[in-house]
């Protein structure tokens, strides 16, 4: 890692001032994807997929996989973030799909919080933490309690059990570059995103750089792409383009449980975070909600969402 990124050759501009409707048709987006992914895996070296089992890292890795197989390339590791307060459907998905894919599943976690036997919601005493822990509340965040709230969801511990895991794994593992499911419409922090972003200040984070080949979906897209692209082909003889009402209105002799999409999204959720962080938004299943008139993220903790410039500039996704 000490040359890098001299060996790339990647246009770190690419997308700079776009917005999605700058790609006015799926068919435009998919193209744009699948032009960054082989970019992407042709040019790094040691790249991971960060997937969380959401729609938007579940299309980025559809198109790694895809891509890799049509130019006889590797897929990388996918790299899972257990923040410890995880779904247990999600974990399940994930699980499943990994093997049905046969993925390299690779765990990132704050193992020091593993040890310690916390359970969410518990009050930790700073000085029962290791010296490099109290340095990422003291001196990076400026943290000033004697305490540290363990939940994925505050700004703490967003940054010590999603950001420091996902440091130590790229720092661990040697990744050059991270495929990540960002989006331009998705949050204004991330708005100002290019496909290919670079991280290579060594104070903030190992040196490595950001892939973002979905930036020019938006959510509706994001969805068509699942039911025309995703769904079909990871299932024999699902039509193309078939978008279900309910459970009930899957095609004959397919479940749920065959379909490489989050029971969550059924039930009525929009965007996955922690279980006690997150809240669905509607009964309907979540393709068939106002997708245009509300807000995506609006069932997520809101004092991670209100600082996602400050997580961003730290190293989170």
């Amino acid at each position: 890692m000490a040359e890098f990124p001299t060996y790339l050759d990647v246009d770190y501009t690419d997308g700079e001032g776009e917005r999605p409707n700058d790609y006015p048709t799926l068919d435009a987006k998919v193209e744009k994807a699948i032009e960054i992914t082989h970019v992407a895996l042709d040019e790094y070296r040691d790249p991971a997929v960060m997937w969380t089992g959401g729609k938007d890292s579940t299309l980025v890795l559809y198109f790694v996989r895809e891509v890799a197989r049509e130019f006889d390339l590797e897929v990388p590791p996918a790299v899972f973030i257990d923040h410890f307060e995880h779904f247990p459907d999600v974990l399940s998905f994930v699980e499943r799909w990994a093997e049905e894919w046969d993925l390299d599943l690779r765990y990132a976690r704050n193992e020091e919080f593993a040890r310690l036997g916390a359970e969410p919601g518990d009050e930790i005493p700073i000085d029962v933490l290791s010296e490099e822990t109290r340095h990422e509340l003291r001196e990076r965040l400026g943290y000033e309690g004697e305490t540290f709230r363990f939940s994925a969801d505050s700004y703490e511990g967003n940054h010590l059990l999603k950001t420091v895991a996902l440091n130590d794994a790229i720092r661990e593992e040697g990744f050059d570059g991270v495929f990540s499911g960002v989006r331009w419409d998705e949050q204004e922090a991330r708005a100002d995103e290019t496909f290919f972003s670079p991280r290579h200040d060594p104070e903030k984070y190992p040196p490595h750089d950001r892939v973002h080949s979905i930036l020019q979906f938006d959510e509706r897209a994001v969805w068509d792409a699942m039911w025309n692209h995703v769904v079909p082909d990871a299932i024999e003889g699902y039509p193309a383009g078939h978008v279900p009402q309910d459970y009930d209105d899957l095609p004959a002799g397919i479940t749920q449980e065959n379909l490489p999409v989050s029971p969550k999204y059924f039930e009525g959720f929009r965007s996955l975070g922690s279980e006690r962080g997150s809240a669905k938004s509607d009964d309907r299943p979540a393709w068939l909600q106002d997708l245009d008139g509300t807000t995506e993220r609006a069932g997520r903790a809101q004092d991670k969402e209100d600082l996602m410039g400050r997580l961003r500039d730290l190293g989170y996704m």
